[in-house]
C-alpha cells in the first residue's frame, strides 16, 4: 500500500493531466478557451483553471462529461495518463 503522500501527489498529478489532456484536445480541435467554456456550460475562467498545470484544480465528474461532450470526444480520453517524471 502507498504511503498518503505519495498517493495524494500522484492523484494531483492525474488531476494536472486531465486539464492538459482537456488543453490538447482543445487546441486539436481549434477550439478557444471561451468557445470551449460557453460549449459546457461553465466560465473561461474555470476552464483556464482546470487546464493549469500550474494549479490542482478539481472539476466535478459533471463538469469533465460537459467538457468531453463539448469536445465531442469519450470522455475516458480525459483520463489517458501519460508516464509524468516526479
Amino acid at each position: 500500500m502507498k504511503h498518503n503522500n505519495s498517493m495524494k501527489q500522484e492523484n494531483e498529478n492525474r488531476i494536472r493531466q486531465i486539464g492538459l489532456n482537456i488543453a490538447f484536445y482543445r487546441r486539436m480541435k481549434r477550439i478557444s478557451q471561451d468557445e470551449l467554456s460557453a460549449r459546457a456550460g461553465i466560465t473561461r475562467q474555470w476552464l483556464a483553471e482546470i487546464e493549469s498545470p500550474a494549479k490542482v484544480s478539481m472539476p466535478s465528474v459533471d463538469t469533465l462529461l460537459c467538457i468531453a461532450d463539448a469536445l465531442e470526444i469519450p470522455p475516458a480520453k480525459l483520463f489517458e495518463f501519460k508516464e509524468i517524471e516526479t
